[in-house]
């Protein structure tokens, strides 16, 4: 084995970045399910950001006045490429957030653990994939 190693240093990251970033959104969305705070919200306005190829997302961005009289207005951090029924501009809906850091929430029936669990997923294939390959390379 002389160079090979290099080469699965690129699905080796890829797949620890994708993990890393996966267990984050599962754990914040874990945490606001067990700690978060449930408060009625409104959608004021739809954020809408364009990618690298061109793709169109839309973010609701709620408002809603925390337990200790805080307005909060943040934006979802996923967003889709259409607006689903229920969460256009005016739209009344529930969000549970994280009374130390209400940036930290997610908005019942929109933010959803699919992406995060995907994430998470696909990056213990890579890793786990690339670790079993380099491990087979250092024995043979």
């Amino acid at each position: 084995m002389e160079r090979e190693w290099l080469f699965l240093l690129i699905p080796l990251v890829i797949g620890v970045i994708f993990l890393c970033l996966g267990v984050y959104g599962l754990r914040l969305a874990r945490g606001l399910r067990r700690t978060g705070v449930a408060a009625a919200g409104k959608v004021v306005r739809l954020e809408t950001r364009r990618d690298d190829d061109g793709a169109i997302y839309h973010h609701p961005v709620v408002a809603w006045t925390a337990r200790d009289g805080r307005e909060c207005e943040y934006s979802s951090r996923l967003g889709r490429g259409t607006t689903a029924r229920g969460f256009g501009v005016g739209a009344s809906v529930t969000v549970r957030y994280d009374e130390g850091n209400p940036r930290r929430f997610a908005i019942q029936g929109w933010d959803s653990t699919t992406v995060d669990t995907v994430f998470a997923v696909v990056g213990t294939v890579l890793t786990a994939g690339t670790l079993s390959v380099f491990l087979l390379l250092t024995i043979l």
